[in-house]
């Protein structure tokens, strides 16, 4: 029998906790609750964690803080929650290395699927790579290290991604001299439609763009492409690991 996938819940309600954990564990998911950020760093360090649920509010270092710490040693999947939905959180979530995130007030179903959704893509490229030879994706004289997760710059200077970060260019490298629109890349990193005033795509693609230091007025890797979208426009090269 499978072992269920675990996750974190770090809220500081703890009604919104409680309910939480009840929906997932009856949902087929083994949960673990923490109230702050030492709880939260705690039951990382006792449990096997797949997944983190964290909150923006909390007392102490704040959702954003965490998920930046977390994200600078792991590249754990966290799904991030804003209340109200403001756009500046939405951003700076991202921004901090979450994978997704979801305003409150919330239904769990939709919490349940945003979880599912992250956890299928988390595992599909685990098992892309699992007894195959390993790649690395070679562009414009960088290198997108499939197994690391991380960028190797034109003079060797490696630079960190975000969970969301590292699939957004994946899937530009995947899919090159082609035109994508905003809703086909949310659909393909996040597995969603999106609404008429989610701006995460364009953030995250400001956020490789300074990544690759591209001229932001002038870029050449990935370019904008007027009432169409986005498309990488060099070649890209697949080299094999032994």
């Amino acid at each position: 029998m499978d072992t269920p996938n675990k996750i974190l819940i770090v809220d500081d309600d703890r009604d919104i906790r409680n309910l939480l954990a009840d929906y997932l564990d009856n949902n087929g998911y083994s949960t673990v609750t923490a109230a702050e950020g030492n709880a939260m760093t705690a039951a990382l360090q006792n449990h096997q964690i797949d997944l983190v649920v964290l909150d923006l509010n909390l007392p102490g270092d704040d959702g954003l803080t965490l998920c930046r710490n977390l994200r600078s040693k792991s590249t754990l999947p966290v799904i991030m929650l804003t209340a109200r939905g403001e756009p500046l959180d939405r951003i700076l979530g991202l921004e901090m290395g979450a994978d997704d995130y979801l305003p409150k007030p919330f239904e769990p179903r939709e919490l349940l699927a945003r979880i599912r959704s992250v956890l299928r893509r988390t595992q599909s490229n685990v098992n892309q790579h699992t007894g195959e030879a390993l790649q690395k994706l070679k562009f414009a004289g960088w290198t997108l290290d499939l197994t690391a997760r991380h960028l190797i710059s034109p003079d060797g200077m490696v630079v960190s991604l975000s969970g969301a970060e590292f699939r957004m260019l994946n899937i530009f490298l995947e899919h090159p001299n082609r035109v994508l629109n905003r809703d086909q890349l949310l659909n393909m990193t996040h597995g969603r439609d999106a609404d008429p005033f989610d701006r995460s795509i364009d953030i995250q693609i400001s956020r490789l763009r300074q990544k690759l230091r591209e001229d932001a007025r002038s870029p050449q890797i990935i370019k904008t492409v007027r009432n169409g979208g986005y498309v990488l426009a060099v070649t890209v090269a697949v080299e094999q690991d032994a």
